[in-house]
């Protein structure tokens, strides 16, 4: 179960008690009963820690109601973070091959990225109600913000990472 699939579900079956409730004139707190239902996963997941929905149903670049950790990370890869929390290690990024490129996304959860010191970085973050602390000090909590490292040049190999963050945080470490 991908994370279209899960926000699909949830919209639909929000959508049919919408509508049974206008049309059947049933007095049911659709979104009362739907915010119980989530904090009870959320209680069961902390208090039995792990989740209820099997990770088999998620792609390897997602990381849903649960924690991982990410020592080598792929070119081109698009990662999600999604109630839960990433580690994303690219200190290993070889750029003999050319450029290496990446976008996290995080959605109500905690993104750490770990970004080699001795190789040039990009990193564009874009936050809405979050956080996100880049290396520079800079940080976005509603916008953009750019980081690019002493020694990045747009016309040599270098490691460009995309960050989208809503409701959450992400730290960006230099190591």
């Amino acid at each position: 179960m991908g994370a279209g699939l899960f926000w699909g579900a949830f919209l639909l079956l929000l959508g049919v008690a919408l509508i049974i409730k206008v049309v059947f004139n049933v007095d049911f707190p659709v979104f009362k009963v739907l915010v119980g239902i989530f904090l009870v996963l959320i209680g069961l997941k902390v208090l039995f820690g792990r989740s209820f929905i099997s990770e088999r149903h998620f792609k390897p670049e997602e990381t849903i109601f649960n924690e991982r950790v990410y020592e080598n990370p792929e070119s081109g890869k698009e990662y999600t973070v999604l109630f839960a929390k990433g580690v994303y290690d690219f200190t290993n990024v070889d750029l003999e091959r050319g450029s290496f490129h990446a976008k996290i996304s995080t959605v109500f959860g905690g993104t750490q990225i770990i970004i080699p010191r001795d190789k040039p970085v990009r990193i564009q973050a874009d936050a809405v109600f979050a956080g996100a602390e880049l290396p520079d000090g800079n940080s976005a909590v509603f916008g953009t913000t750019i980081y690019e490292s002493d020694s990045w040049r747009a016309d040599t190999a270098h490691i460009d990472i995309k960050v989208d963050v809503v409701f959450g945080g992400v730290q960006v470490i230099r190591r």
